[in-house]
């Protein structure tokens, strides 16, 4: 594409050097660039991409877009906010596919991905091609691809739509982090439906508080516009059981369609919940239904209505919704159980924030025959403030709770566990290794227990000192139930 074409996209710029030429590709990552390249200079919380102008031009960068001057034999365009303008450049590069791909954003603290992995069963039940973007995975009619960020970079995800749009992908379902939101990483994108699940304690080693937190959250809302378009409508999708909903219902102008266990425009009656899942009849706007899924506890009835909410605004017919439901066999790292052969349940789940981990373990309180056992940590270089929160939670609904380390990165795990424990009273156990934690969870386990391995989930790596080692809890359990160590 010619680069005085796509520059007509951005409002204010100035430019030094010829920039009559063709641009091939964009990036902000010095490390990618291929010859022909744009190069786009972020300014990140760890590094500055200014300052790998110079190798970006040896890598064979045909351009560079900065925030100042630098002297290049190259053309510069010097803008004042190069995340806005990425985010311009990227959508008018890959030639605006979100208008042409129905585009639901799910933002929340937790159930972002159950939500958008069961609207993908859903409009695949619904005979339409789809793709996710999300932590696990980002999927196209059924291909996978690895991810970096819950929601990955402007230039990243406008790629991702572009290829979605050449597949004849139909709608598609997108994680939407508050760091996201904040950082300007969807700028330009094109939402139809914006899906609020709840709000709790996260994030804030990022956020200054709570409020700022949700501030973030409110953009997704606020970015639906204000705009009505007959035969392209937008709506909003909100948790009105949460306290904070009120906050994002005014953010937006577009039609809200409310969701709740026994109030809202889709609601609940006849709950039943047990190991083998939950079942209810479904009220909505549209008819009233009868749900069974294997899906188990409270929170999991909280996702399948924020799903049915988002999948009835877009025309699907209940019957193809509940369909979906009576499928699903949930999402790896999510309440996923572990059978090697044992006489206990082991299951591994994503839980890590206070709120999630009271749900989980409220659940598996309620369909536990013996004891319930947690294996529980906290990350480094997060939020410090949740750890004596988590602990509190782990304390209170377990019966037998195991700190251990979880994610480290830069942190001294020591020291994170000194923040979850040190105020505690009672007993509970604490060791610091996690694969020698999780061995002795299940060396505790009797007949019927449950044991939790929560924080990591789906994750197959644990993050120390800056380096990745492989470490999957699902196989560290199998492994050690298969070497005996465990009641038999």
């Amino acid at each position: 594409m010619n680069l005085q074409e796509l520059l007509t996209s951005v409002p204010f710029y100035q430019t030094y050097g010829e920039i009559d030429k063709d641009i091939t590709g964009i990036t902000m990552d010095s490390r990618q660039i291929k010859p022909g390249d744009l190069f786009i200079c972020i300014k990140g919380f760890e590094t500055d991409g200014h300052q790998y102008i110079t190798s970006a031009i040896h890598a064979g960068a045909a351009a560079i877009v900065a925030m100042h001057h630098v002297e290049m034999d190259i053309p510069l365009i010097v803008v004042s906010d190069t995340k806005r303008v990425m985010a311009q450049l990227a959508s008018s590069f890959y030639g605006n596919p979100t208008r042409e791909v129905g585009l639901i954003g799910v933002t929340g603290t937790n159930g972002k991905t159950t939500i958008t992995y069961l609207l993908d069963e859903i409009f695949t039940e619904n005979k339409m091609s789809t793709g996710v973007i999300g932590t696990i995975q980002t999927k196209i009619n059924g291909k996978s691809y690895g991810v970096s960020n819950t929601t990955p970079d402007s230039v990243s995800l406008n790629e991702f739509f572009f290829e979605m749009r050449k597949e004849e992908v139909q709608t598609a379902m997108m994680e939407v982090s508050s760091h996201a939101l904040d950082q300007g990483r969807v700028y330009g994108l094109d939402f139809d439906v914006a899906v609020f699940t709840n709000l709790s304690q996260d994030h804030l080693d990022y956020h200054k508080d709570m409020d700022d937190y949700l501030r973030a959250k409110s953009l997704l809302f606020a970015q639906l516009g204000n705009h009505y378009e007959q035969g392209r409508e937008k709506y909003a999708v909100v948790n009105i059981d949460d306290p904070a909903s009120h906050i994002l219902i005014k953010s937006t102008a577009q039609p809200v369609l409310t969701y709740g266990v026994e109030q809202g425009d889709v609601h609940t009656r006849n709950i039943h919940m047990d190991e083998t899942g939950v079942s209810f009849t479904m009220i909505t706007p549209v008819g009233n239904i009868q749900v069974d899924s294997g899906l188990m506890g409270h929170f999991s009835i909280y996702n399948m209505l924020a799903a049915a909410g988002a999948a009835i605004v877009r025309g699907v017919q209940l019957e193809v919704i509940v369909a979906a439901f009576s499928k699903t066999k949930g999402v790896p790292g999510r309440l996923e159980p572990v059978f090697a052969g044992q006489s206990f349940g082991i299951v591994v789940d994503y839980a890590h924030t206070p709120d999630s981990l009271e749900n989980v373990l409220k659940t598996l309180k309620d369909v536990c025959e013996g004891y319930v056992r947690v294996i529980v940590g906290c990350g480094g270089d997060r939020d410090a403030g949740k750890r004596p929160k988590m602990a509190d939670v782990a304390m209170k609904f377990a019966d037998d709770v195991f700190f251990t380390s979880d994610n480290p990165r830069s942190e001294n795990p020591e020291n994170i566990l000194d923040d979850m424990t040190g105020h505690l009273k009672g007993e509970f156990h604490r060791i610091t290794d996690r694969k020698e934690a999780i061995e002795s969870g299940i060396a505790s386990c009797r007949n019927k227990d449950i044991l939790l391995i929560a924080g990591k989930g789906h994750e197959t790596y644990q993050e120390v000192d800056g380096m990745k080692l492989e470490f999957d809890d699902r196989k560290v359990a199998t492994q050690a139930v298969k070497q005996g160590r465990h009641n038999k």
